[in-house]
């Protein structure tokens, strides 16, 4: 369990963004399958783990998606690839809003990505957001005029899910939490596919 002062100001700024919820076992076992501690991450590519916080506080890497009930900070394995890809964590920013052509939009999603909520996809990238968004936005339209007795709907409905669901985790109960309501797996998955099942 990380016990510096920097690691205090990640866990006081984590629960500023999601809310102070309390973790649960079936939490803690979801999150330790699908996330590895921070520090643990940081010994194995020989980084030193306040450096990686001070980024995060800084604005230059995203907070962790989630703090197990021992306060570990629980980070994806490619938490610096993204960082890498852009030749240096100063250099992140201004790679990752340029994949949107609105510069709001990509200001937007920069904010969400820093805030460590992208636990809804199994690895966060420009390209991942962006197909996530345009995947929920589809199955959203084809349920507004649904036809489940039309086959090339529904086919391309469950395309449209199939795609989604390689793309997103299963998320643990404490995101129903913190976000307030189902997640987008609950909304656009799930219920989906238990509305309109396959011929």
């Amino acid at each position: 369990m990380a016990t510096s002062a920097y690691a205090a100001e990640v866990a006081r700024r984590f629960r500023e963004v999601n809310g102070d919820h309390p973790m649960t076992a079936e939490d803690d076992a979801y999150v330790s399958a699908q996330f590895t501690p921070l520090e643990r991450l940081c010994a194995a590519l020989g980084r030193d783990a306040d450096d990686a916080r001070r980024q995060m506080l800084d604005g230059l890497l995203p907070l962790p998606g989630y703090l197990r009930s021992d306060g570990a900070e629980m980070v994806p394995a490619d938490l610096f690839d993204l960082a890498a890809a852009a030749g240096g964590p100063d250099r992140l920013r201004a790679w990752f809003t340029a994949h949107w052509d609105d510069p709001a939009e990509g200001a937007a999603e920069w904010e969400a990505y820093l805030s460590g909520q992208y636990v809804c996809l199994h690895h966060v990238s420009p390209a991942t957001i962006r197909r996530k968004a345009e995947l929920t936005a589809a199955i959203t339209d084809a349920l507004s005029d649904p036809r489940p007795q039309a086959p090339a709907w529904s086919a391309a409905l469950h395309a449209l899910v199939d795609e989604l669901d390689a793309l997103a985790p299963d998320f643990a109960p404490y995101d129903r939490l913190r976000f307030g309501g189902p997640t987008s797996r609950d909304t656009c998955i799930d219920a989906v596919r238990a509305r309109h099942p396959r011929p």
